[in-house]
């Protein structure tokens, strides 16, 4: 079975705003600057970022810019916490081992 089989432009066309977003994190992007950007029409960039806002993943600056939301940082740090548990978990195995 194909991923490709499950793909849908619009989601795909969200998440790539998601990653737009993620590499200008600083100073943001302008709606009109993302939808050229992706060749993609306004209206689909502002519901696109309306969505995004929705899932707490991007929120809009007081110039009208848009970035990430620090909720991405929060999971990056999560997923960074989870593995270094998992590391301790795994080297506190590999030392009852090797006793």
């Amino acid at each position: 079975m194909t991923d490709e089989k499950y793909a849908n432009a619009a989601q795909q066309r969200a998440l790539r705003t998601l990653l737009m977003l993620a590499e200008h994190d600083l100073d943001g992007l302008a709606p009109g600057e993302i939808a050229r950007s992706l060749n993609t029409l306004p209206s689909n960039t502002t519901r696109d970022l309306a969505n995004l806002r929705l899932a707490g993943l991007a929120e809009a600056l007081a110039n009208g810019r848009w970035r990430i939301s620090p909720r991405l940082a929060e999971l990056a740090i999560t997923l960074q916490r989870n593995l270094e548990s998992a590391r301790q978990r795994l080297e506190e195995t590999r030392r009852r081992y090797a006793r």
